[in-house]
């Protein structure tokens, strides 16, 4: 909001020279600002001084909802949450995204990949949601998950946010890995 007061100000007194009031306001109703941009944020969420997400992207789009913020991840994003301030537990990247900044939830499309550090599984949707707030994913997309001795194909699933817990509903086909020696 600081941000739109400051341009309006600053096109005021651009137009105040040659152009009516009226125009000005016409100018900078919120209706032409359609939102901010920003280029190759970070965006760094705590807890009670703890690092708990940090989420990157190369574009974000700051959409005002009246009584909540989206911020829009067009060319997609990187995020990734903590346990402590410096210890990663699982990453996700998909190619565009929506961060609900109240209600923290974010909702990833499009190649959307999600790592659990500790275990080496990765999953992989097209479609997730993820509720920061009660540390939750979900998706209602076929999912892969690929381990180090298994891969696993699924409808749908529903998890923790590191998917170290999780359901996975419709399995479709889990295949067995072997290693280099036949086990």
């Amino acid at each position: 909001m600081l941000g739109i007061n400051i341009i309006a100000n600053m096109v005021m007194m651009l137009f105040s020279c040659e152009n009516s009031m009226d125009k000005v306001k016409m100018f900078i109703d919120n209706d032409t600002i359609n939102g901010l941009m920003a280029y190759d944020i970070v965006i760094e969420r705590s807890d009670s001084g703890t690092m708990v997400a940090r989420l990157a992207a190369p574009l974000m789009i700051s959409i005002d909802q009246g009584d909540s913020t989206l911020l829009e991840f067009p060319k997609g994003f990187n995020a990734v949450a903590f346990n402590g301030d410096t210890v990663p537990t699982m990453k996700i990247r998909g190619d565009y995204g929506i961060d609900n900044e109240r209600k923290q939830y974010i909702i990833a499309k499009r190649n959307v990949v999600i790592e659990n550090i500790e275990t080496g599984e990765t999953l992989e949707t097209d479609n997730l949601i993820w509720d920061q707030k009660n540390k939750k994913i979900h998706t209602h997309a076929f999912v892969t998950i690929k381990g180090p001795d298994r891969i696993i194909y699924g409808d749908s699933l529903t998890a923790n946010e590191d998917f170290s817990k999780r359901v996975i509903h419709g399995i479709r086909a889990t295949i067995d890995i072997e290693d280099d020696n036949g086990n």
